[in-house]
């Protein structure tokens, strides 16, 4: 499964849906759950009419802070998942075509979370860095990722054990991806891959913050 959040993405979300779709085999998945677009975010997904994509409206609730909405709305579409593996998408952000494949290898080793490196782009995919493991200094580890986080949800695959040992999600984490990667720490495998694959887009509308990730 591939859980996919969707806010007014219209600008970038063709791309990664294309990037996305070309990995999948007819028995995979697409969540998509949207926060309540009002571009042509819902036209661009309805327009693949592709039975594998399975798309569920997020209500967001008013006064929320604005990673608290992308972590709810993450949440949402963890739940609608039914896949045995689970990998996290951005609306902004490409897939490179050995992502899965390279994911797939090492949960067949045993590992329950592949966190992978990422090249780092502009709206124009024009590079501005090599390795966000690199500028974050990424490591595995529940101290260190309790002090400086690694755990970059678009770069993210987990198994099915790890999302439920996960959800819901309590009512104050600040961050999905860091509290599915320390739940993960202590529950299991966690295998760090310094292949970058996917290329991972930084522009102005950005939810996130470099507070929380260096260019996220």
């Amino acid at each position: 499964s591939v859980c996919l959040t969707t806010y007014n993405g219209n600008l970038f979300l063709k791309e990664q849906i294309d990037s996305i779709l070309c990995q999948l085999n007819k028995d995979d998945e697409i969540i998509i759950s949207d926060d309540g677009s009002i571009d042509n975010t819902i036209s661009i997904i309805e327009s693949y009419n592709d039975c594998r994509m399975k798309i569920f409206h997020h209500t967001p609730i008013k006064n929320q802070y604005r990673f608290d909405l992308t972590t709810r709305n993450f949440e949402n579409a963890l739940f609608q998942a039914k896949g045995d593996y689970i990998f996290f998408a951005d609306q902004d952000d490409i897939w490179k075509s050995n992502k899965v494949d390279e994911c797939m290898k090492l949960f067949y080793e045993g590992y329950d979370l592949i966190l992978h490196d990422c090249d780092i782009v502009d709206e124009k995919n024009g590079k501005i860095a090599n390795s966000y493991f690199e500028i974050n200094k990424s490591k595995s580890g529940i101290i260190k990722n309790i002090i400086n986080n690694s755990y970059l949800g678009c770069c993210m695959a987990f198994r099915r054990s790890v999302l439920e040992c996960s959800l819901p999600f309590p009512p104050k984490i600040e961050m999905h991806d860091w509290w599915i990667g320390l739940i993960s720490e202590m529950m299991g495998e966690v295998r760090l891959i310094d292949k970058p694959l996917l290329k991972y887009r930084r522009h102005g509308e950005n939810v996130s913050s470099f507070q929380h990730h260096p260019f996220k």
